[in-house]
């Protein structure tokens, strides 16, 4: 049989399809079938649209729905109610963007304890600006602690007060979902057993995007992927604490994939303290501070292939000498545009600075008004090697530790052009030091090996 080049490329697309449907990045949740048994809030007297508290008749209409593990269902219109709440096994359903309950108390909203397969979907949760009860920690619309098998999908919040969700030794996933006017965090999720936060778009918020903490250091492994997150305040103030599209501190194994961060305060992703964690092809852009930072006593960095615009510095792997931060592999990413911060004496403008146990390479940066990349500070240098990067329109192209105390770097390989104040100099700290490396030799410095750059 003769097969022409048609049938071939149509094969090839059989297969690619074939292939996508099986091994996708995201395995789809199976939704609710119409025809599965539920029953109304109606059933128990709640009426929508009603203009009075009708928290009493909705928590009966909770307790007895999850008692029979059917899921209770929410028609268009809006509920007031204080607090509710959230029984094992209950899965609460309303019509997307229609099915409104309004916080009308001064607590939390929804909690939820020791209570699995909770399911929320389709639901608007208004929290009117309210403050959501001091007392708490972290107060939110929603607050869950040690339950299993959660799930929020396709659902607003609002006007919160304090933070969108918080979870506490909690698991399950919050996908599809939308954060919006949240005084605090969008997402907090503490001491987490296994969590997923994916294809939200968290947006408007007073301190934080989505933030995974642990209360001592040690394994998280959440999973923050293809969420968008944007217009990230930092009302509480801090020098990094909040202002950050994606916060992890202490949190081991997370993997932060696939996010459109934009226009906050401080950084897109910013982990602290956080061991093995993955920055993998994210988009962000119009920063205030350090995009990508893996600070203090973080063991394990892996920030490869993200696209950085407009920031006043790409990436920062840090704090070696102070808190032992080290081994990192900062590969394959695209930085530009980078800026002086305003009215502060950090004024940053660095492309990427790595002090430890690193490898930097692959990488293009363009645009950098103080540094392309920068290799250690003062003593801070231990094991570093740069190699296959290109670095454009600098002020310095790389700058090298060269201070007594240092240790070893390797600078080899890199295409430089366009530096106005040098391609490869000695430093210390922030002052250049002797000729420019590219055009004179590094052997009067004991600690690193400059060869086989290119600059113009």
């Amino acid at each position: 049989m003769v097969i022409d080049r048609r049938q071939m490329m149509l094969a090839g697309v059989g297969a690619t399809a074939a292939s996508v449907s099986t091994i996708g990045p995201r395995t789809a949740e199976a939704a609710p079938s119409p025809d599965t048994p539920r029953t109304s809030v109606t059933a128990f007297g709640v009426r929508p649209d009603f203009n009075g508290d009708q928290t009493a008749l909705l928590q009966k209409a909770i307790d007895q729905a999850a008692a029979k593990r059917m899921p209770l269902f929410f028609p268009a219109g809006s509920y007031r109610l204080t607090r509710l709440e959230l029984k094992p096994d209950i899965h609460l359903a309303g019509v997307p963007g229609r099915s409104t309950l309004i916080h009308e108390g001064d607590g939390p909203f929804l909690t939820a304890s020791v209570a699995d397969n909770v399911r929320l979907e389709g639901l608007v949760l208004d929290g009117r600006g309210r403050s959501l009860g001091k007392q708490e920690e972290f107060p939110a619309l929603i607050v869950a602690e040690d339950c299993q098998k959660l799930i929020f999908t396709s659902c607003e919040f609002a006007g919160s007060g304090a933070n969108g969700v918080t979870l506490r030794r909690c698991a399950g996933k919050i996908t599809d979902c939308a954060f919006s006017d949240v005084a605090g965090t969008g997402v907090f999720s503490i001491d987490a057993k296994g969590v997923e936060i994916s294809h939200n778009h968290v947006t408007g918020c007073g301190d934080n995007g989505i933030q995974v903490w642990r209360t001592n250091k040690g394994e998280d492994a959440t999973l923050i992927l293809h969420n968008r997150v944007e217009r990230i305040r930092a009302d509480s103030g801090g020098t990094g604490q909040n202002g950050n599209g994606i916060a992890v501190f202490r949190a081991g194994s997370v993997l932060v994939q696939g996010n459109r961060i934009n226009d906050c305060a401080f950084s897109a992703i910013r982990a602290n303290a956080a061991a093995n964690i993955q920055m993998i092809a994210n988009s962000c852009a119009r920063l205030g501070e350090v995009a990508l930072y893996a600070e203090f006593g973080f063991d394990g960095a892996v920030i490869a292939n993200n696209l950085v615009e407009r920031a006043a510095a790409g990436i920062s792997i840090t704090n070696f000498a102070d808190h032992g931060g080290r081994l990192a592999i900062a590969q394959g990413n695209l930085i530009r545009n980078l800026s002086f911060k305003k009215d502060s004496t950090d004024k940053r403008g660095f492309g990427i600075s790595v002090e430890a146990d690193a490898i930097v390479s692959g990488n293009v940066i363009e645009n950098a008004p103080a540094i392309g990349i920068g290799v250690g500070w003062g003593a801070s240098l231990r094991d570093v090697t740069v190699t296959g990067n290109v670095i454009r329109k600098a002020r310095i192209g790389i700058g090298i530790s060269v201070d007594p105390k240092a240790g070893y770097g390797l600078v080899t390989n890199n295409m430089i052009a366009g530096a106005s104040d040098g391609a490869i100099r000695a430093m210390d700290h922030h002052i250049a030091l002797g000729p420019d490396l590219t055009k004179s030799s590094a052997e009067s410095y004991r600690n690193i090996a400059v060869y086989s750059n290119v600059s113009t």
